[in-house]
């Protein structure tokens, strides 16, 4: 059962970082930055709502959830995640051709970021990431995605999965390329866990916290 699991999880990845490969391919083009940010928030939109697995979606919950088989989880989807958003890039690239020069410029100024700051913008989107994912699960609304999805793309916060789109549509897959997102994955984890963290004091009863007082 746990490899069927498994399976199933690595797959939804992979829907998952098609989705955001969709994403990305309509902000590259909209020639308003604004317009291109709003309409790549139908990633995390179909993501939520048909209950995909993607990893920056998952990864603040686990501060709460500390199991090995939810680590082992993590890492399927996010190997899911690789796949279907690298697959989406590199179709797009030969589909799409006109998207790859804006992809290229893109994908050069994020490598010239350097560790530090690739790990600091991660890590504000990772927050961003957790509150939208966390306003869907507990209120039923995606109000958080469509402001929370905009602003971390408007601010210029980086995204993993969205860079490995990128980097596939620009054919920039190098191990250059491979410490950079290996650095947005840590900033992205550690924003997600650290909000999680920190306004956890601050929640309100969860869904089993509820149901077990009224069973009482």
């Amino acid at each position: 059962m746990r490899h069927i699991r498994h399976i199933k999880t690595f797959i939804s990845g992979i829907a998952s970082g098609v989705m955001v490969g969709i994403g990305g391919a309509v902000y590259m083009s909209c020639e308003s930055r604004y317009v291109g940010a709003v309409l790549f928030s139908v990633a995390l939109l179909s993501i939520c709502c048909l209950g995909l697995y993607l990893y920056t979606g998952k990864i603040g919950f686990f501060a709460k959830d500390f199991t090995v088989e939810n680590a082992l989880s993590l890492v399927v989807g996010i190997l899911g995640n690789f796949v279907g958003a690298t697959a989406t890039g590199l179709l797009c690239s030969y589909s799409l051709p006109g998207l790859v020069e804006r992809a290229v410029s893109v994908c050069t100024a994020k490598l010239a970021l350097g560790a530090g700051r690739a790990i600091a913008l991660g890590a504000f989107c990772g927050v961003l990431m957790f509150v939208a994912v966390k306003i869907y699960r507990e209120n039923k609304t995606l109000l958080g995605v469509l402001f929370c999805i905009p602003v971390f793309i408007l601010c210029g916060f980086e995204h993993s999965i969205a860079d490995m789109y990128y980097f596939a549509l620009a054919g920039m897959i190098s191990l250059e390329y491979l410490g950079f997102i290996l650095c947005v994955i840590l900033g992205n984890t550690v924003g997600s866990i650290a909000i999680c963290l920190l306004t956890e004091p601050f929640a309100g009863p969860s869904e089993k916290d509820k149901k077990e007082n009224s069973a009482k």
